[in-house]
């Protein structure tokens, strides 16, 4: 395999440090961004890498970070797009402000990146996009609508770019965790709503405290995470969506199997809407 070179979002901890380390262990170049430069020491000890404070959500410097990287290895190959972060709270209980941020972040951030990278990768026709998305990019749950609901753009948007992409030699891939033992469920990675309201207690509240109690004991290892990307990566033709740990496999199926479900006890009422 020939040397590639890798563009990180969001590499200072969690998911994306591990593909970060893992990326410079298999003997790639690496171009780490973090909101703070100094939280990547972990990195600079490489000639392989470069390293760049990144807010995602200014594009003026997004696209100074992607010159930056071209100037100094000439090409990205990868596109990690990893920076984002969590909001738990009830659809009534998020306030507008939480919601925009959530967004700027998480939806707008990734295509101010995206955007940023593929003139470089459409002139070399090639390159892999890898978008993180998560468990409830496929399916929502109470607690989690709107952050779910970011993810759920972040898979929309992979979906038009693996067919848009495709002709021009270049992959997209979306990518579902399941709970991965990071730091997400803490406060660094995890905001929670200001209002809480008593009347969703059985509904919200349980997953607050199912969020708290799965925290740092959460079943998916990071490190093989990492591992499974750089797997991904070098596969001749990688797939739309990769989904990864158990819990994810079993969150779709289930999923899959109620909207089977539900499309057969309403199908009738469902095909009378066509002109006939």
């Amino acid at each position: 395999m020939t040397q590639r070179t890798w563009f990180i979002t969001g590499a200072s901890r969690g998911i994306g440090a591990e593909i970060a380390l893992a990326v410079l262990a298999a003997g790639d170049q690496l171009i780490a961004t973090a909101r703070n430069k100094t939280d990547l020491h972990q990195f600079e000890s490489s000639q392989n890498v470069l390293t760049l404070s990144l807010d995602i959500t200014d594009e003026a410097q997004v696209k100074a970070a992607v010159a930056a990287g071209l100037e100094r290895f000439g090409q990205i190959d990868v596109l990690v797009n990893n920076a984002g972060f969590g909001l738990l709270g009830g659809i009534e209980e998020t306030s507008a402000t939480e919601v925009e941020r959530v967004y700027r972040t998480n939806v707008f951030g990734l295509l101010n990146v995206t955007r940023a990278v593929l003139p470089s990768m459409r002139q070399f026709r090639s390159g892999h996009i890898i978008n993180l998305s998560s468990i409830g990019g496929y399916r929502s749950t109470p607690g989690w609508g709107i952050y779910s609901s970011t993810k759920f753009a972040v898979e929309g948007i992979t979906e038009a770019l693996h067919d848009e992409l495709a002709p021009l030699g270049i992959h997209a891939t979306v990518v579902e965790p399941g709970y991965f033992r990071t730091n997400f469920l803490d406060g660094s990675s995890l905001q929670r709503t200001a209002m809480e309201i008593s009347d969703y207690a059985q509904t919200v509240g349980k997953i607050r405290n199912h969020a708290s109690e799965l925290n740092y004991q959460q079943p998916g290892d990071p490190t093989k995470l990492a591992q499974a990307i750089l797997e991904l990566v070098n596969a001749d033709t990688p797939p739309l969506r990769l989904p990864l740990g158990t819990d994810t496999l079993q969150a779709i199926a289930e999923k899959n199997a109620y909207v089977e479900q539900e499309t057969a006890q309403w199908r009738t009422l469902a095909e009378s809407t066509d002109y006939r």
